[in-house]
């Protein structure tokens, strides 16, 4: 009777496969992109793994998506692996609920083009210090965005990598990368995920938006991005990182997280040229 315990629990929550864990998820799906073979999900919490979130899941076989449609309930399985974690094997259950963005600031909160100027936001830094966009001394930045809670190996850890890549490269401009996770990503809890990686650089920062709500959101909207679920721990995003010159025009825009390095080191060199 203990082995076939074992063995049911090793089947729906953590495949005996080779290297990769098995969950089964339950969400409701906010969009369908086949371009990108990708499915967008507001998922329920997976016991011990992920806390609710809205997120996006690669689809290796794109023929599972073609049935799959905005609002359905399904249910699916997640295989975890350190490469690429994918969805597949989808169950339509019924209609779920779509997850609605915060819609409560008003039309100042818009995306800038290319030239506009940023207004001035308040944060604080990893020593819980006030620090401000408008205290650039005259430098370049380039500010994109990380929250501590992100479950996703690909998104988090590539920004901060191609972060520490660039600001090796230019000791002459600011990276930024500030949090949204205005409700758990205090300059305490930001320290002890970022503040041994940024240590030794002087080029290189991290900031909270604990108590600057307002200001987090006007920057991110600023910036051709949003972000939701944050106060019901169901964190949502469609992130934008910009380069921003000494006076906050914006120089450049690169939407969502999969940005490369050399795109914004292309920039940077064209604009302070």
């Amino acid at each position: 009777m203990k082995h076939v315990l074992i063995y049911s629990v090793c089947i729906f929550f953590i495949s005996c496969e080779k290297n990769k864990s098995i969950y089964l998820v339950k969400g409701t799906v906010q969009s369908v992109k086949p371009e990108l073979n990708k499915v967008i999900i507001a998922h329920d919490t997976i016991p011990d793994f992920m806390m609710p979130m809205v997120m996006p899941f690669l689809v290796k076989n794109k023929k599972e998506m073609e049935f799959l449609r905005v609002s359905d309930s399904i249910h699916f399985q997640l295989v975890w692996d350190d490469i690429k974690p994918y969805a597949r094997d989808f169950e339509v259950v019924g209609q779920g609920k779509l997850i609605e963005e915060d819609d409560f600031f008003d039309d100042e909160f818009s995306e800038k083009n290319i030239g506009n100027i940023i207004d001035d936001g308040t944060f604080l830094d990893v020593d819980n210090k006030v620090v401000k966009l408008s205290d650039s001394d005259g430098r370049y930045r380039f500010i994109s965005y990380i929250f501590s809670r992100c479950p996703m190996p690909n998104m988090c850890p590539a920004i901060v990598m191609k972060n520490r890549y660039l600001a090796d490269n230019f000791p002459e401009v600011d990276f930024i990368m500030v949090s949204f996770d205005y409700k758990y990503d205090t300059p305490n809890v930001l320290n002890r995920a970022y503040g041994l990686t940024i240590g030794d650089y002087n080029n290189w920062y991290v900031w909270s938006s604990s108590g600057y709500i307002d200001d987090v959101y006007k920057l991110i909207r600023q910036s051709g991005g949003n972000f939701w679920g944050v106060e019901k721990d169901k964190i949502g995003h469609s992130l934008s990182s910009i380069l921003i010159g000494p006076k906050r025009e914006i120089l450049g825009v690169w939407k969502g997280d999969e940005w490369e390095a050399n795109q914004v080191e292309n920039a940077i060199i064209l604009n302070m040229q």
